[in-house]
């Protein structure tokens, strides 16, 4: 068949063939562009420091070359332009008393230089605006995007994202985490007790 003729043939098929292919397959979806943030976030140098600091509001930050595991979140996001500071508190604002914080440290009122960074403010923002789903022992209940809480000894509360990449066995996903050595990748999944499974995809942003 002369060239001019195949390429008449190849070039409607595979118009077609890319029409048929699903959304997701072309374009970059929500998880897909959280995880690539988390992932970024372990090439940064971050020494653990989760002192109270004055930050700025909206968008504030406390230094870049410190942080405890909420701000591998708070980062991650706002990578995205979606400022887990503001969104926190103005919900804290809207409803204080659904919050822990009365009841864990004693607070009265909303404080947007620390409350997106504890992480059960951030269980119960996720439950309240994204979904809270269940939690299993079965790796593949967890999809790339997806955050996961934890109680570490000494009843600290702890928080990760789970990404695309997978342990050695294939069985879980990784997560990136700051548990003390700055942002990193790690098998640690079910490491430690897990106390929640979240979703939060803003619907303005979500494909």
């Amino acid at each position: 068949m002369p060239v001019f003729l195949l390429s008449r043939v190849v070039k409607p098929t595979l118009v077609i063939v890319l029409w048929l292919l699903p959304l997701h397959s072309m374009a970059e979806t929500f998880s897909d562009k959280l995880v690539a943030a988390a992932l970024e976030r372990t090439e940064h140098q971050v020494r653990y420091d989760g002192r109270y600091l004055r930050i700025a509001y909206p968008n504030g930050d406390v230094p870049a070359d410190i942080g405890v595991c909420t701000d591998v979140v708070i980062r991650s996001y706002r990578a995205l332009g979606i400022d887990l500071q503001q969104l926190v508190h103005e919900d804290m604002r809207a409803d204080f008393d659904l919050y822990p914080s009365k009841r864990i440290w004693g607070l009265t009122k909303p404080d947007s230089n620390i409350d997106h960074r504890r992480v059960p403010n951030l269980q119960t923002f996720f439950s309240r605006h994204g979904e809270r789903l269940a939690i299993s022992r079965q790796g593949s209940a967890y999809q790339p995007g997806d955050l996961v809480t934890w109680l570490l000894p000494g009843n600290l509360p702890h928080i990760g994202i789970v990404t695309d990449k997978r342990s050695t066995d294939g069985k879980r996903p990784l997560i990136v985490h700051n548990i003390g050595a700055g942002p990193v990748l790690a098998d640690m999944l079910f490491a430690y007790k897990i106390t929640g499974h979240y979703r939060f995809h803003p619907a303005s942003d979500a494909q």
